[in-house]
Parts: structure tokens; C-alpha cells; sequence
């Protein structure tokens, strides 16, 4: 069997009955941009160890970031070797594939300085979608699952709320459409408190609401990913701040935890991490300003 009708039929019968969606569309399009093209010719039997390896450098040699080439080689060796264990092929050869050194993503969040600046910027204005950014700053939501949040997902008398979707964006019949969908991991189901601060401000934009979603927009699937993005990319320019993801309120807001003593088991389970390795390796050590304040205070003991 070539290897391109194989991956159709791993796709098809065994990935996309065991995945969400959006990882099955992943999956194809990596499929289709790098390995199909490369190595789709094939029989099953003609992929050595060499071949694999050779697509393998190839993939890093062509500017590739070896995040990425991981996951293209993930994918690739989860379908040799479910063929393996269906007895498609006797060709065992994924192992021995030399991956690309990944490097762990950069860190980045804000300073105090820059967060008071976004802070004043949106009290000053005071437009109820804009609050979702503060919410963001101080419960470490991604943006899916802020968009996907909604009041019935708001306990006010236990002073918590309940992540328990995402969403992305979408088209139907040339409509937009927000899609819904449950969390990544297992780990994504939790439930966050509030800090009793931010959940007088929160009851206050509840009394205003006029849909079913905590950061409402045009239409009654309430704000869309992309223009939350865009309104977000816009106040930072406004501000004369350096461009930084949506994703670097959910880092500050890790930093900052961090930076006032919570332990590292309690922020891995706010922000849905599956462990608190993880969640050390990521933010122990990722603002210079922390560090620099923790040393001088170290410094205060010289005789």
C-alpha cells in the first residue's frame, strides 16, 4: 500500500473518530503540506529509517522551527505505527528516527508597569467588552475559553467561575459562527476563583448584560476571537507598548501569582496545567524584574 492511501484511512477510521475536530484538521494539513508531498509515493515498505530521517533534516533545514517538525514527525509516527499494529506493514523503523532539539517558548508578560498602563486604559473607557482583558490578567484564561465564557458559568454566591468549553471562529454558509468545543486536555476542566476585587466589578457588568456571554459582541454568539485580538493589538499601540500575543495576559497573570507566593501546585490547577512541573518550568524564572528585586533583597544582609 502507498503511504498516501494509508494516511487517508489512518485519518479517516482511526484519527478522527478518537480526536476533537481541530486536531484532526492539524493532523490533515501537515499531511498535506509536508508529509504527503514528501513521502506519500512510498509503499509502506519503502520507508527506512534513512528515508524518515532524511525527510526529517529536510523539514529543519527548510526554516522550520523544531516545534514544528516535532509535530510533523508525531503525526507521522503515529500512523506507521498504528499500520504496524493492523499488520499494513512489518516495517518498524519510527524509533529510530533523531528529532530536532526543541526549544522551550519564550515567556512573555508584561511588567507592573505596562499592566497598570492596559488597566487604566480600560477603567478610563469604560466599554464593558474590554473587561474581559482585566478577567484575563487575573484568572489566566486563554482567550477560547474567555469568548466561550457565559454567566451560567459564573457562581457569584461561591465567588468562582467554571471552565468547561473554548471556542475558535467560524464560517457557515458565509456567516460567521462561534464554535464551541470542550477543552484541550482534561486538565482545561476546572474551576477558577475569583478574586473577591474583581467579582464586585464582574457583578456589576452582569447587571449591564445584554446576552449570555460574559464579553458580549455584535451578534449573539458574543465577541469573535480574531476582532477580540485585533481590539486588543490596537490598545497596546495606543499605549506606545511592545506588541505582545493575546496569550501574554494569561503568562503576566502566571508572573504575577508567582511573584506575590502562590505555591506552584495551586497555579498549575487555575491555569489547567497537567502538572506543576510544567507549570514551574514555564514562569519559575521568566521576569528579570522578580529576580532582580528577590537578589536585592538577598543583598540587604551584606555586613
Amino acid at each position: 500500500m502507498m503511504y498516501k492511501n494509508w494516511l487517508d484511512e489512518w485519518i479517516m477510521y482511526y484519527v478522527k473518530p478518537a480526536t476533537k475536530e481541530r486536531t484532526c484538521d492539524k493532523y490533515r494539513s501537515q499531511i498535506e503540506k509536508h508529509i504527503a508531498p514528501a513521502l506519500g509515493e512510498f509503499e509502506l515498505e519503502e520507508l527506512s529509517a534513512q528515508v524518515l530521517q532524511r525527510f526529517t533534516v529536510e523539514l529543519s533545514e527548510s526554516g522550520l522551527a523544531a516545534n514544528t517538525v516535532n509535530g510533523i514527525i508525531s503525526v507521522l509516527k503515529s500512523s506507521l505505527k498504528r499500520a504496524v499494529v493492523l499488520g499494513v506493514t512489518n516495517v518498524q523503523c519510527t524509533d529510530a528516527i533523531v528529532r530536532p532539539k526543541a526549544k522551550e517558548k519564550q515567556v512573555e508578560s508584561f511588567t507592573k508597569d505596562e499592566q497598570r498602563k492596559i488597566e487604566n486604559y480600560i477603567a478610563e473607557k469604560r466599554q464593558d467588552k474590554l473587561f474581559g482583558i482585566v478577567l484575563c490578567l487575573y484568572t489566566g484564561l486563554r482567550i477560547g475559553e474567555l469568548l466561550a465564557l457565559t454567566w451560567s458559568d459564573v457562581d457569584f454566591g461561591k465567588g468562582i467561575l467554571t471552565v468547561n468549553k473554548t471556542c475558535r471562529d467560524g464560517w457557515k454558509n458565509g456567516e460567521y459562527i462561534k464554535i464551541s468545543d470542550t477543552p484541550k486536555t482534561e486538565n482545561g476542566y476546572r474551576i477558577v476563583p475569583i478574586p473577591k476585587q474583581l467579582l464586585m466589578r464582574l457583578k456589576k457588568l452582569k447587571k449591564s448584560a445584554s446576552g449570555e456571554y460574559v464579553v458580549g459582541g455584535k451578534s449573539i454568539y458574543g465577541a469573535e476571537v480574531r476582532s477580540y485580538q485585533k481590539t486588543f493589538e490596537r490598545i497596546l499601540a495606543k499605549l506606545d507598548l511592545p506588541h505582545k500575543g493575546f496569550h501574554a495576559l494569561r503568562h503576566t497573570f502566571a508572573t504575577r501569582a508567582l511573584e506575590v507566593g502562590m505555591d506552584v501546585k495551586t497555579l498549575s490547577e487555575i491555569l489547567g496545567h497537567g502538572n506543576p512541573t510544567i507549570t514551574l518550568k514555564r514562569y519559575a524564572h521568566s521576569m528579570l524584574e522578580h529576580k532582580t528585586e528577590m537578589m536585592n533583597r538577598v543583598g540587604r544582609l551584606l555586613l
